[in-house]
């Protein structure tokens, strides 16, 4: 399936940014009433599994997906990109306590951003090679500026290099993360590579919130309010943005765009939650300069791997059907919009 126009895509991407900042604020408050941070992060990855199921049922396309997917010939390391959201869970609550919020956000970003032009300029998204240009680079530093802007006046914890680092990887594990799902969704279909995502991230949250001991103990007194339990399909709306910004836009621009919306979520929750510290000029003003670093990222040429179609040549009286077919010196990889083929390349 042809992907959508990049302005769409990013647009749907930067909702799924608000979606994460809901997403957070509801996982954080169930794991503090229930007293393990990691039981937030399996109701989570459990809600999204149970809908997917759900989805297997209804979804026609998820089933298709999936079977094209068998038949796609992709190399296996394609299907772990659920380790990458898996990743920055448990990295988050290592790492949060001793840099705080705004140091691991802002370090988080980096590393995403860092990731996205590596992934863009390997073409290990679907999109193809981009290049690394200026206004690319540019973008990235500036989408950085602008999650420090955001975080102005937040408490800064212990600044460790060895945990900066950590963060910092887990922010090119979120990259990575949303290359490898674009990879499965140009090869199945976007319902797949939702699929394949959660399929592979919620044994790897269940394993570390089992050694973590939140399975064991007293029982746990689950705390009424139905929306603390719908991280689950806030995440599947975010995954099934990621799948199709990254397929339109790639990784970098992607990224932006929803760290974007999660600043612009982020301060609405400041402004309609009850308590909440209102609207505060740095997070808006970090959401618009985010908007910006889209639209700089977004100068220059495209992919370098996409190539044009070679224009059809009527063949002589009495060729064979295989000449009909494909007219002699054609570039085998002429179709952008079909899935890329085992090792990235895009194929007819």
């Amino acid at each position: 399936m042809r992907p959508p126009p990049a302005a769409f895509a990013l647009t749907l991407v930067t909702a799924g940014g608000a979606a994460a900042a809901a997403q957070g604020a509801v996982n954080g408050e169930l794991g503090q009433r229930v007293g393990n941070a990691s039981l937030g992060a399996v109701v989570n990855n459990a809600g999204g599994t149970l809908l997917i199921l759900v989805g297997l049922l209804v979804l026609p396309s998820m089933r298709t997906g999936l079977v094209a997917l068998r038949r796609s010939g992709l190399p296996w390391w394609s299907y772990l990109g659920g380790l990458g959201g898996a990743a920055i869970v448990v990295l988050a609550a290592y790492a949060v306590p001793v840099l705080g919020v705004a140091v691991f956000t802002i370090a988080q970003v980096a590393g995403s951003s860092l990731g996205g032009l590596a992934s863009d300029r390997s073409g290990l998204a679907p999109v193809g090679r981009l290049p690394l240009t200026t206004p690319r680079v540019a973008g990235a530093l500036l989408g950085v500026a602008a999650v420090a802007l955001a975080q102005a006046g937040q408490p800064v914890g212990e600044l460790a290099v060895g945990v900066l680092l950590l963060a910092v990887a887990g922010g090119v594990a979120v990259a990575l993360q949303a290359a490898l799902n674009g990879r499965i969704s140009a090869a199945g279909s976007a319902a797949a590579g939702v699929a394949v995502n959660f399929a592979v991230s919620t044994p790897v949250v269940l394993l570390v919130a089992a050694l973590a001991g939140a399975f064991t103990g007293p029982p746990v007194a689950w705390p009424q309010g139905w929306h603390l339990y719908t991280g689950g399909l806030l995440g599947v709306v975010i995954v099934a943005s990621l799948v199709v910004g990254v397929r339109a836009a790639g990784v970098l621009r992607t990224g932006l765009a929803l760290v974007a919306g999660q600043l612009g979520g982020a301060l609405l929750l400041d402004m309609l939650l009850p308590g909440g510290p209102g609207a505060r000029l740095p997070v808006l003003a970090g959401a618009l300069l985010t908007l910006l670093a889209v639209l700089v990222a977004s100068w220059g040429p495209r992919s370098t791997t996409r190539a044009t179609p070679t224009p059809a040549v009527t063949p002589p009286a009495g060729a064979s059907p295989a000449s009909r077919t494909a007219p002699a010196g054609a570039d085998a990889r002429v179709a952008p919009n079909r899935p890329p083929g085992a090792d990235g390349k895009l194929v007819p």
